[in-house]
C-alpha cells in the first residue's frame, strides 16, 4: 500500500452516483496504483437538493469499491445564508470526526482539501496539523476574486479584507497548492505574496492540475450509452450546447443568435440542460418565432458523450463580464466537448486559451450573437479536410487531460510533500 489519501470536496455528493468526476477519477487511478483513497463530501447533493439522511454524523458507503465519507451537514435552498451555513456545518463535521475517521479508516498519509468552497481546504489544514501529516490545497476558483468579480462585493471593503485575509492564511499554510487553471498562479504574483517578491508564498509549492475526462471511459459511453432523438439523427449542421442553463453560461446569446441564422435551414442549435432561466429562454424562443433552436431539457449524465458525439460544433457559452477568464478554464465540459472529437466555439477569449492552443476551434473576440452566429456559419462552411482537421485535434487535446495524465501530476505532489521536496509542475 502506498499510502491513504483523504480526498475533500464538499460537493463530491453527486460522484457517488455518477460514478465519475475529478475526485471520483483521481480516487479510481489512486487505487489502481496502490494507494487507498477516501472521498470526504457532504450529504446533500448541492445540484439536485438530494439529501442523504443519516442516522449519525458521519456515513461510509462505497461506490465502485471507492469509500465516501457522508458528513451531515445542514439543509438550504438557494445560495444565500443557508448554503454557508451548510459549508459551515461541513468544516465543523470534517473537525470534529477526523480523529474517529482516522481510527476507523486508517491514518491518512496525506489530506488534499479541494476548494469547491475554501472553508473545506481550512478544514483539511486544520485535521491535517492535528494528524501530523500534509496537507494540500486544491484551488478550483479563486475565493474571493470570483466574488468580488460575480457578485460585487468591494475588495477593499471589510469583509473583502477578511476574505483576502483568510484566502492569503490558507495559501500560506497549505503543504502544497494545486491549481486547476493554468494562469492562477499569476494571482500570487499580482497579490504580492511570493517570496521573490518579499512575501512568503513559495510559488515551488504551486502546481497545475487542470479538470480532465476519463478518456476511455467517455468512448466507451459514446457508443454504449446511445438512445433515439430525430433532432439528433437527422442531416442538419447541429450546434450543441450542453449545461446549465443560468446567468453565467448566457445561453441568451445563443438564442440570439439562432435568431440571426433563422434563414440558414441547414443549421439547427440544440441546447441539452435545466436551469432556472429555461423558461424564460423558452418563451423568448417564441415570441421569436423560431423554428431552428430548440430546448432538450435535461439529459442524464451517462448519454451527454453521445450526444456530443452527434454535434458538429460544440458550443462553449459564458457572459464575457461575470468572471475573471483571463487565468484560463477549467470546466468539466470543455473537456467532454474536446473528447466528443468535434470542434469547439468558445463565446469568451481566455488566457491560456486550450482550444486555440490546441487548433481544435475557435474562441470569439467578442461576446456578441452575430460573433458567434458568424462563426457557426464559418464551421458549417470549412472544407471537409479542414473541418476533420479541427474535430481531430480535439480529439487529441483531450488525451492531455486524461485522468491518466492527470493523476501522474497528482501523484507527483503527493510524493513531494511526503519527502518535503517541492518541485513545481508549471
Amino acid at each position: 500500500m502506498k499510502g491513504r489519501i483523504w480526498l475533500w470536496n464538499h460537493d463530491a455528493t453527486r460522484m457517488f452516483d455518477d460514478k465519475g468526476g475529478r475526485h471520483f477519477w483521481f480516487a479510481k487511478k489512486l487505487k489502481e496504483r496502490g494507494y487507498e483513497p477516501v472521498i470526504f463530501c457532504a450529504n446533500i447533493n448541492h445540484f439536485n437538493g438530494t439529501l442523504r439522511p443519516l442516522d449519525g454524523a458521519y456515513e461510509i458507503a462505497n461506490s465502485d469499491e471507492i469509500p465516501f465519507v457522508f458528513i451531515k451537514t445542514t439543509q438550504y435552498e438557494g445560495n444565500g445564508l443557508g448554503r454557508i451555513k451548510n459549508w459551515i456545518s461541513f468544516w465543523h463535521g470534517c473537525r470534529k470526526n477526523a480523529k474517529k475517521l482516522a481510527l476507523e479508516l486508517g491514518k491518512p498519509d496525506v489530506i488534499v482539501g479541494s476548494s469547491v468552497h475554501p472553508l473545506t481546504v481550512v478544514a483539511a489544514i486544520q485535521v491535517a496539523r492535528k494528524l501530523k501529516v500534509p496537507c494540500i490545497g486544491e484551488i478550483r476558483d479563486l475565493w474571493p476574486e470570483a466574488i468580488f468579480t460575480a457578485q460585487g462585493v468591494n475588495e477593499n471593503g471589510l469583509v473583502g479584507r477578511v476574505l483576502k485575509m483568510g484566502e492569503h492564511w490558507m495559501y500560506k499554510k497549505a503543504k502544497a497548492l494545486i491549481f486547476t487553471k493554468e494562469g492562477d498562479h499569476d494571482y500570487l504574483i499580482e497579490q504580492g505574496w511570493t517570496t521573490e517578491q518579499g512575501g512568503n508564498i513559495d510559488l515551488k509549492k504551486c502546481h497545475y492540475i487542470n479538470n480532465g475526462i476519463d478518456f476511455k471511459d467517455f468512448q466507451r459511453q459514446i457508443k454504449e450509452n446511445t438512445f433515439e432523438d430525430e433532432d439528433l439523427s437527422n442531416d442538419k449542421f447541429k450546434a450543441v450546447y450542453c449545461g446549465t442553463l443560468r446567468k453565467v453560461n448566457n445561453v441568451e446569446n445563443i438564442v440570439e443568435a439562432a435568431n440571426l441564422l433563422k434563414d440558414r435551414e441547414d443549421i439547427e442549435i440544440l441546447i441539452f440542460g435545466d436551469g432556472m432561466l429555461r423558461e424564460e429562454l423558452e418563451k423568448k424562443v417564441e415570441e421569436l418565432g423560431l423554428h431552428n433552436i430548440k430546448f432538450k431539457g435535461h439529459v442524464n449524465k451517462q448519454y451527454v458523450p453521445y450526444v456530443l458525439s452527434r454535434s458538429s460544433v460544440n458550443l462553449l457559452n459564458y457572459a464575457q463580464g461575470l468572471y475573471n477568464w483571463t487565468r484560463g478554464n477549467s470546466s468539466n465540459k470543455l473537456f467532454e466537448y474536446l473528447a466528443s472529437g468535434k470542434p469547439v466555439i468558445s463565446s469568451v477569449r481566455m488566457g491560456y486559451d486550450i482550444i486555440e492552443r490546441g487548433k481544435c476551434g475557435y474562441s470569439l473576440d467578442e461576446c456578441t450573437p452575430k460573433a458567434l452566429a458568424d462563426m457557426i456559419c464559418k464551421i458549417k462552411d470549412l472544407p471537409e479536410a479542414e473541418y476533420e482537421e479541427l474535430s481531430k485535434n480535439a480529439l487529441e487535446t483531450s488525451k492531455q487531460f486524461d485522468f491518466e495524465v492527470l493523476t501522474d501530476k497528482l501523484e507527483a505532489v503527493i510524493s513531494e510533500v511526503r519527502v518535503g521536496e517541492n518541485k513545481s509542475l508549471y
